[in-house]
């Protein structure tokens, strides 16, 4: 019987692993660890990725794309937010400039890396990625725009000294992302779901770049009859979307359990902070380089969902990942941050400095570059990789 349709009996990994990880973070939570505790949590850390991505792919499987992919991305991303507000909340004015660090560095790290490694792969595969040049350039222009909304202008506006918005800016930045979030994700999942479907890269090939949606359209019709427009099937099983979806109660527990892991991800990531602090300052590297540690472990559910989808030739399901974990992003955390601000005390620095702007202004052009064609070849996902690694760089030595 397959990972999709079977039950989940309470000695599978997939359960057993999430709820030791959960139990990990309980008993490490607002402790000062010794080296191994810190070892056996990253243990569970990492676990808890494998068991996320596992139960992503089997919702994913049950509700089809575009939503799979939704689940992943806006739960990972609220149980994020959460972290934020608390660790704002707990840190005081040394916390000030963690939202926007914390944003930025998920923005680069989809945009460049989720979308670098997914091209990489798919084009290894087919020697070309295909994916749908509408759906993902409506996703990118929207990246962009909140980007720039959230995290440039503050940098020049007046009304305040420093990069921070004022009151009203600020409840204008919060009110236009949410809205352009809900627009985003209306235009995902019903007016257009077509542009976000796998393209069926078998006549793909062959077509014009301007057929991304015939395309998207024929896969999409393949896939809600049999399941095959799933996030990229169930974890282990390569051919896994061509399997039956799994039932409605498969589904739910699948639900429960990825919530389950994605806090313990989240959550245990917080444990190791303190050491990974540590580490950073006395290596004499600037405090930044926690926030970009911290989100490459958040992040990595996400990352590894998207390369397994690529490798299965679905590269519109990793490219929906990316960028929807980038809106998701920006979107949520700036709202919940604006809300967060009338019991917050301290500044909120915003905007970001010279140099993060030329490495987002760098990645927009590049990606709109990439996306317009609708197929990337290797060049494509190396130019991503090289922009994350020079992101990487700059964070150790600014």
């Amino acid at each position: 019987m397959s990972t999709a349709t079977r039950r989940f009996p309470l000695t599978d990994w997939t359960v057993v692993v999430p709820v030791v990880a959960l139990l990990a973070l309980v008993f490490s939570w607002g402790r000062d660890l010794p080296g191994f505790a810190v070892g056996l949590v990253a243990l569970c850390l990492g676990g808890a990725v494998l068991a996320a991505v596992h139960h992503a792919e089997v919702v994913a499987h049950r509700v089809g794309e575009p939503f799979g992919s939704l689940v992943l991305a806006v739960a990972v991303t609220v149980i994020e937010v959460a972290l934020i507000v608390t660790l704002m909340a707990d840190g005081g004015d040394k916390t000030a400039s963690l939202a926007r660090d914390t944003v930025f560095a998920a923005v680069m790290i989809t945009c460049n890396g989720i979308v670098g490694l997914s091209l990489l792969v798919g084009a290894l595969r087919n020697r070309v990625a295909v994916f749908n040049a509408e759906g993902s350039g409506a996703a990118l222009a929207t990246v962009a725009t909140l980007a720039v909304l959230s995290l440039v202008l503050p940098t020049f506006t007046t009304s305040k000294p420093g990069p921070e918005f004022s009151t009203a800016q600020l409840t204008f930045a919060a009110v236009a992302s949410l809205a352009l979030y809900g627009l985003f994700i209306a235009v995902q999942t019903v007016r257009h779901r077509d542009y976000f479907l796998p393209v069926d890269t078998g006549t793909a090939t062959e077509r014009p770049a301007g057929a991304a949606a015939g395309a998207a359209e024929r896969g999409g019709a393949a896939g809600d009859g049999d399941g095959a427009g799933s996030g990229g099937g169930v974890a282990g099983d390569d051919d896994g979307e061509h399997a039956a979806p799994p039932t409605s109660r498969a589904a739910l527990v699948s639900l429960g359990l990825l919530l389950v892991a994605l806090i313990a991800v989240v959550g245990d990531a917080k444990a190791v902070s303190p050491t990974i602090e540590r580490g950073v300052a006395s290596a004499g590297l600037p405090n930044a380089v926690v926030g970009v540690i911290i989100a490459l472990l958040v992040l990595a559910p996400e990352t590894l969902a998207a390369v397994r989808a690529a490798r299965r030739d679905r590269v519109q399901t990793s490219l929906n990942l990316g960028y929807g974990s980038a809106i998701a992003s920006i979107g949520l955390t700036i709202p919940a941050i604006a809300l967060a601000t009338i019991w917050l005390s301290g500044p909120l620095l915003l905007g970001l400095g010279p140099v993060h702007m030329v490495l987002l202004a760098l990645t927009v052009v590049v990606s709109a570059l990439t996306i317009a064609p609708g197929r990337a070849t290797l060049l494509q996902g190396g130019v991503h990789l090289v922009l994350l690694a020079a992101y990487l760089f700059l964070a150790v030595s600014p």
